[in-house]
């Protein structure tokens, strides 16, 4: 049995944390999400149940690694005794399974984009422009997208083999500040094109009569996709942490960052709509299409562009890392030498799974059923089903069969004055929200 993998800074796992719950959660879904279910509608409802049900959700799973300190798959038979519970771990890991399938088909995307750009700035093809690329024709292409995802999930494949504290830490101590600070410049150039104020408007504004009942649903489902909530992932990487760990500031910083992203990403987006011809309601592909356009009224944007595209796959893949990375910790049980080989099995698995999902733009783009698409369907699946089923096993697990006082004990210096608030909110309140969100569905 090998060491477990750590965390070597409190400032390390808070920013491998945040890159795993924003990633594409925040830039890439949030935009096109808030463009069809009602722009300043969605956001405040995002808004509210990430404050008021991510955040507690999210030290709720931060505690349970910390207590736990063990691979998901068994983290709870540890904590409770009962062994049947561990089906919870196993909900988590088929989530991530499946969702590292649906992540690496957009990350693919992005591999796709950087290699566009870096033949125009190598002027491989010097008759080529930002604005001059198109989603559509990239995304029905078979052959590329597959090769795209191909070399995601190769690179996040590689990156887990070497381990939590090789690299990834590191990284994001460098890429998530850049990440930052490239999405501020977007927006500032954005607010300064024609039109921007309507679309300011459309995502700033929040209107009643834009608010549905299936928008409250997937503004949940948002608010659960962006923090990794309900796939145990959180709790992985809460049990790398250190013992001195800090749950609640930890968790706070990393929703406060979450929700910062996704309001700079619809800042850099929906401004812009109207000058290029955009309705908020494109779809997946609103990121791809808006961006570049933008890049392409600035000075040297090919080259800023291409920054942007890199930290963009950075923040995918710290995203993908962190879902790889518990389906191998599940199966290598902290035995490192395993961790080649099951990486390579896993990543091999989702490879087969995903390539369906990748070609539901394309060629299989008729094949509907459920909720649309082969890549509507996992999206569904995780974000709708598997997410909140792993959330409300949790909450159950600490609200109803966990001590109160060592749950208390677990904070440590961390301990904070609403910690009653939160406990009752975890035992009686949580479980009732979410269980109702599915009978909504049902219904809905």
């Amino acid at each position: 049995m090998g060491k477990q993998s750590q965390w070597k800074s409190s400032t390390g796992f808070i920013l491998a944390s945040a890159g795993s719950a924003i990633g594409l959660g925040a830039m890439w879904k949030f935009p096109y999400m808030a463009g069809i279910y009602g722009g300043g509608a969605f956001l405040a409802m995002f808004l509210i149940f990430t404050i008021f049900v991510g955040l507690p959700l999210l030290i709720m799973e931060f505690t349970v690694g910390k207590m736990g300190r063990t691979y998901t798959t068994q983290i709870y038979s540890k904590l409770t005794g009962k062994k049947w519970l561990n089906i919870i771990g196993w909900n988590g890991n088929l989530a991530v399974f499946i969702l590292f399938g649906f992540y690496s088909v957009i990350g693919g995307w992005i591999v796709i984009y950087i290699a566009y750009v870096l033949g125009q700035i190598a002027q491989l093809n010097s008759t080529m422009h930002l604005q001059d690329i198109r989603f559509e024709a990239i995304i029905t292409n078979p052959w590329l997208t597959v090769i795209g995802q191909s070399v995601f999930i190769l690179l996040t494949m590689i990156i887990v083999m070497l381990g939590v504290e090789k690299g990834l830490e590191k990284a994001s101590k460098v890429m998530m500040p850049l990440l930052f600070i490239f999405l501020i410049i977007i927006v500032t150039k954005s607010l300064t094109l024609d039109g921007a104020i309507n679309g300011l408007k459309f995502l700033l504004q929040p209107r009643v009569e834009d608010i549905s009942g299936e928008g409250i649903l997937f503004a949940l489902g948002q608010s659960f996709f962006t923090l990794s909530l309900g796939t145990t992932g959180m709790i992985t990487y809460a049990s790398y942490a250190s013992k001195e760990m800090t749950i609640k500031s930890s968790a706070i910083a990393i929703v406060l960052m979450n929700i910062l992203v996704s309001v700079l990403a619809g800042l850099a987006i929906f401004p812009a709509l109207n000058t290029f011809g955009y309705q908020p309601q494109e779809g997946p592909g609103l990121l791809f299409k808006v961006l570049p356009l933008v890049f392409s009224q600035m000075h040297m944007g090919s080259l800023f562009y291409l920054i942007f595209l890199v930290l963009f796959l950075f923040a995918a893949l710290t995203s993908s890392i962190s879902l790889l990375e518990l389906n191998v910790s599940n199966f290598t049980k902290n035995d490192n030498s395993k961790r080649r080989k099951v990486a390579l099995i896993a990543s091999v698995l989702v490879f087969i799974i995903s390539v369906p999902a990748t070609l539901s733009f394309g060629i299989l783009k008729d094949f509907k059923f459920g909720a649309g698409t082969i890549f509507d369907n996992m999206d569904f699946v995780v974000s709708n089903i598997l997410m909140p089923l792993g959330a409300l096993g949790t909450t159950l697990v600490v609200g109803q069969l966990l001590n109160k006082n060592a749950l208390q004990q677990s904070f440590g210096k961390d301990r904070f004055k609403l910690f009653s608030l939160w406990y009752y909110l975890i035992k009686f309140v949580m479980p009732v929200v979410i269980v109702l969100v599915f009978i909504l569905q049902l219904f809905n």
